[in-house]
């Protein structure tokens, strides 16, 4: 994958990489709140961010009520803490300094190698942090395995992570320099059960302590839908989901995409706006459901996919 929605460059196709121990798959689907779609260094880094508001547990008692829902309240938000709160979430202390350094490290590392385009920290606070917490309003279960393919520098599965740590993350990504950046996040995040690994989408995909193993699969990155449901499909489990973040007009390669996602066992099952604060400009989110095992030939290599891409029309 060559880049994502928001300028950061990715792997070309089929340039992924991932790993962890895969018991337990397909246990968990669904979500745990009313959602639209699921029935269940810088002197300016942390602009936009005041982390003992988002936090209430840890405020004095007069600062509390700043999360209750009164739009004086709420209007008094940053656009970050303004999108936590429409999404229900409550950063606990560590999780605002998480959020924080993971911030500073990209913008830092960002100086040395290309991670992504955007440099300004509320930018980064928006346009990947908050855009990958977006997916919550789809899925939201207590405990999920998710895989995030051509993970970059770790969006949406970072963030994810730091909200949910409950759940079990991989990271797959091809390029080596930033698979290295990642183990360096999860590192200095001190996270646990989450895995950077350096690796082929269509090859891993083929290898039977992978296949079949997740319960959400997500890949943030400039693809067409169809390839990326071929990368995406023989990692999901059956009843599992599969969510991508896209944006613009997707009215022909949406139509190629459910045509593709019959010959992977997939079936579309929503598209949801984006609408949190600083992110209304036609994001979407789109959701699948793998109601089959995929078919061992996939994925194809991607030579192959490039020349014959699934679903398309003669």
């Amino acid at each position: 994958m060559s880049g994502n929605q928001d300028g950061q460059k990715e792997a070309e196709p089929g340039e992924p990489g991932y790993g962890g121990d895969m018991q337990g798959r397909g246990k968990y689907q669904g979500g745990s709140k009313p959602r639209p779609y699921i029935s269940g260094n810088s002197s300016n880094v942390g602009a936009g961010f005041t982390p003992a508001r988002l936090a209430p547990a840890l405020q004095p008692p007069q600062l509390a009520p700043a999360l209750t829902g009164s739009s004086l309240r709420t209007s008094r938000l940053s656009p970050f803490e303004l999108g936590l709160y429409e999404l229900g979430l409550e950063l606990t202390g560590h999780q605002s300094k998480q959020f924080l350094h993971y911030q500073q490290e990209l913008i830092d590392w960002n100086t040395r190698m290309n991670l992504t385009a955007i440099t300004d920290p509320e930018e980064v606070l928006l346009k990947h942090f908050l855009d990958s917490l977006s997916l919550l309003t789809v899925y939201d279960p207590p405990i999920a395995r998710l895989l995030d393919i051509g993970a970059g520098a770790g969006f949406p599965g970072l963030p994810l992570k730091i909200v949910r740590p409950q759940w079990h993350v991989v990271l797959l990504e091809a390029t080596g320099k930033k698979v290295s950046f990642l183990q360096h996040v999860i590192e200095t995040l001190q996270l646990e059960d989450v895995m950077a690994v350096h690796g082929r989408a269509e090859e891993l995909a083929h290898k039977a302590e992978y296949r079949d193993s997740f319960d959400i699969v997500t890949a943030r990155a400039v693809a067409s839908l169809s390839t990326l449901l071929e990368y995406a499909a023989p990692f999901c489990c059956v009843g599992g989901q599969i969510i991508f973040p896209k944006k613009g007009d997707l009215t022909t390669e949406l139509a190629q995409g459910k045509r593709a996602a019959l010959q992977v066992g997939a079936r579309f099952k929503a598209d949801v706006p984006v609408t949190l604060p600083g992110l209304e400009d036609g994001r979407r989110l789109l959701v699948w459901e793998q109601i089959r095992e995929c078919a061992s030939e996939f994925p194809r290599s991607g030579g192959v996919m490039s020349k014959k891409p699934l679903g398309k029309t003669m």
